[in-house]
């Protein structure tokens, strides 16, 4: 998997710069200054959890912006369900003229593939990559009375406490399992997978000291990790996150396995088969909403990554590289469809 040049992250000087340029239009967004030529009627987004999400409210604030630059309104449709395929499915079946789109995930638009045997549609083929909005990051987390500092100190204590320590994640398959299958591999610590449903009761688990060592997003973690009762102790992808400027990625701290590296993403896709040119409007578009300064300050706060450069091929061939390695890692991982 390629990685980014400089996996050095945003330190508090450069996010001060980042939000004071914010609503400056690149290049892409300059080519969507008119309006698009595709767009003749309100444009709908589904995205596949209930209103009020993360994911949910990011929508609605790209989709706002989005609407001024189609000249059209953007609806955002919730379809939750079945680990999002309910909402890929709907727009799987739509006309691929760009007015019906999805807002998902990597587990909702790849790694189902891998996680379930019967499906309507494969992500791969029956989607059109057309842009990213945000990296999704998580972050490792021990609980305070963890005697580790930092990941090295993770490594030993895991070792010197094989067999005997446990780690929870949001789910079986999640991004938080594979990473601590990785680190438990490594140091040969035979930790074992607590998987609960969301991150919520995962968190309380931990703060109740039933568990030590977990996996989540940043906008979780952090109120705990601010109040001193969890302990992040670095995060995945090539760069920090601005919500967590202090926290190393696990790239810095010397470990670049797959499973380390790669780091999710909120992205938009549509039917199979939309013309080229309407998918580098949708991109023009979207990275000019990112770009803009409640766009920015709404996917940061929400522990993201802002992405405002992507286009249709650049995010084609990164689904293509991804799929494979992500596949790779929940069958190491001994994860088997359902």
């Amino acid at each position: 998997m390629p990685h980014e040049a400089n996996p050095i992250g945003w330190n508090r000087r450069q996010l001060l710069a980042l939000a004071a340029s914010a609503a400056a239009i690149g290049p892409l967004g300059a080519q969507a200054q008119s309006r698009t030529s595709f767009a003749t009627r309100p444009l709908r987004v589904v995205v596949p959890f209930a209103a009020g999400g993360a994911t949910d409210v990011i929508a609605r604030v790209l989709g706002e912006r989005m609407a001024q630059r189609f000249g059209q309104s953007v609806v955002v449709d919730n379809k939750p369900g079945a680990a999002g395929l309910i909402a890929g499915d709907a727009v799987v079946k739509s006309q691929p003229d760009g007015m019906t789109t999805l807002l998902g995930t990597t587990s909702s638009m790849l790694t189902n593939k891998y996680l379930y045997q019967k499906t309507s549609y494969d992500p791969l083929t029956d989607l059109t990559p057309l842009v990213r909005v945000c990296l999704a990051p998580i972050a490792l987390v021990v609980t305070a009375d963890t005697p580790a500092q930092n990941l090295q100190e993770f490594m030993a204590w895991i070792q010197a406490q094989k067999g005997k320590l446990s780690y929870g994640s949001y789910g079986i398959g999640s991004h938080g399992q594979l990473a601590c299958t990785t680190l438990s591999d490594l140091a040969t610590a035979e930790m074992a997978h607590v998987a609960y449903k969301g991150e919520a009761p995962m968190v309380q688990d931990m703060l109740g000291g039933q568990i030590r060592i977990g996996m989540g997003s940043m906008v979780n973690l952090k109120p705990h990790i601010d109040a001193g009762k969890l302990r992040a102790l670095a995060v995945t992808g090539p760069r920090r996150v601005p919500l967590l400027p202090d926290v190393p990625t696990f790239a810095e701290a010397g470990y670049r396995q797959d499973a380390l590296s790669l780091v999710g993403w909120l992205a938009i896709a549509g039917p199979k088969g939309m013309p080229a040119d309407v998918a580098r409007q949708w991109a023009a578009v979207a990275n000019h909403a990112v770009a803009s300064r409640e766009g920015m300050a709404r996917i940061i706060a929400a522990g993201f990554v802002p992405v405002d450069d992507d286009t249709p091929e650049k995010f084609a061939r990164l689904w293509a590289q991804e799929a494979p390695i992500w596949g790779r890692l929940l069958q190491a991982a001994g994860v088997q469809p359902s």
